[in-house]
């Protein structure tokens, strides 16, 4: 579903989030933009755990720009939408742009997203068997072993970017996404079913399960079963949502475990698990329309009710969370899954970043041109459906 300026204004709380106009001015320290932009997450995520709908605009949006974190993404939707302008659709920095043979228009301003700040360290193994990491050009201590140079997370910064709705000049030729027919299911189901060999899943096809479930996860088995009665699109997707459980739900994961895989929260899980298949679908041009199960304000209560049984009974366990803090580990969990299953699958599109190869790709059928028309007094028109 992709919603209308009037509907993400009237529907999520992007126009009246707090300080978002700060962040282009001058003299904004970084320290000053990560929290403006932290806040602006917590406005979004506020709204988006309460409502079906704002969970699923996220999601479309996810499917576009998935090669991007949920957060990101996000607070992309929310400065775009603030300003009354389209969606996101292709982001890039600046430099970026210009080596793409685009510029960005005069007077844009930047939209912000967040993005880590790294420095390069040396790893040793010190003479007791520790390792330890130290910065590039420091001698390692006496008996130390060298291991490996790495890139490591310091830290966190905001980003200056822009839509492609931004710039001009050479005209972009993108993938676009078609109908899907019978045949394109197919297609994709064997990608998915390339991703659970990768995960070390057998796939089977069954009608064992019929009138009971659609499709299941076993890990003790290593298998993943989908029932043979349905079309080729509900097959799919039924694969798709299992694929969520694998990437998301082993006994191995603490945080599934806490978020969506204990018995407690199985509802949760599913939510989860689906986000992850609407999301997988969306990329590859299948809409499964209104999906009623994309609702996480109960779960999101049991998750913060249980863990507050916990921390009453034992003082050492989590303590309780807010349902902004549910819905942003669900946001990061099913779009870092998502992104995994299409890394392999490759839709078509860019996921909402330039292709590394160059700025144009061959033109055919599949192709539409993204270059922009003259600027017109209401701001720049995209050429092109």
């Amino acid at each position: 579903m992709a919603p209308t300026s009037e509907f993400v204004g009237d529907s999520l709380p992007l126009g009246s989030a707090p300080g978002l106009d700060e962040l282009s001015k001058t003299g904004t320290t970084p320290e000053e933009r990560i929290a403006i932009l932290t806040q602006g997450l917590h406005t979004f995520l506020e709204g988006a755990v309460e409502s079906p709908a704002q969970w699923q605009i996220l999601l479309d949006a996810s499917a576009t720009l998935w090669r991007y974190s949920g957060g990101n993404v996000a607070l992309l939707m929310l400065q775009m939408a603030q300003r009354g302008t389209a969606e996101p659709t292709l982001v890039a920095g600046y430099k970026e742009w210009e080596r793409h043979g685009r510029m960005v228009l005069k007077g844009e301003h930047a939209l912000w997203v967040i993005a880590p700040r790294t420095a390069r360290v040396q790893e040793v193994t010190m003479p007791d068997g520790t390792r330890k990491r130290l910065p590039i050009g420091e001698a390692a201590p006496s008996g130390a072993l060298h291991d490996e140079k790495k890139s490591v997370v310091t830290g966190w910064r905001g980003q200056a970017v822009f839509d492609v709705s931004q710039t001009r000049g050479r005209p972009l030729l993108v993938p676009r996404g078609e109908t899907q027919s019978e045949a394109a299911s197919q297609m994709l189901w064997d990608s998915l079913s390339l991703v659970a060999r990768k995960h070390g899943f057998e796939l089977q096809e069954s009608d064992a399960q019929q009138g009971l479930a659609s499709g299941f996860t076993d890990f003790a088995q290593r298998r993943i079963e989908v029932g043979t009665w349905m079309n080729a699109e509900e097959r799919v997707a039924v694969l798709a949502h299992e694929l969520g459980h694998v990437l998301l739900h082993g006994p191995d994961d603490k945080t599934g475990r806490l978020y969506g895989s204990s018995s407690e929260h199985r509802g949760l899980a599913e939510v989860e698990a689906e986000s992850v298949a609407y999301t997988v679908l969306k990329a590859h041009g299948i809409d499964r329309g209104q999906q009623s199960g994309l609702y996480l304000w109960g779960w999101a209560e049991s998750v913060i009710q249980t863990q507050r049984a916990a921390f009453e009974e034992d003082m050492y366990s989590l303590h309780p969370t807010s349902r902004v803090d549910v819905a942003k580990s669900v946001l990061g969990r099913v779009t870092a899954a998502a992104k995994g299953i299409l890394e392999i699958t490759q839709p078509l599109g860019l996921g909402g970043r330039l292709a590394t190869t160059g700025p144009q790709v061959a033109a055919t059928a599949g192709y539409v041109d993204r270059g922009l028309s003259p600027r017109m007094a209401d701001g720049p028109e995209m050429a092109g459906p």
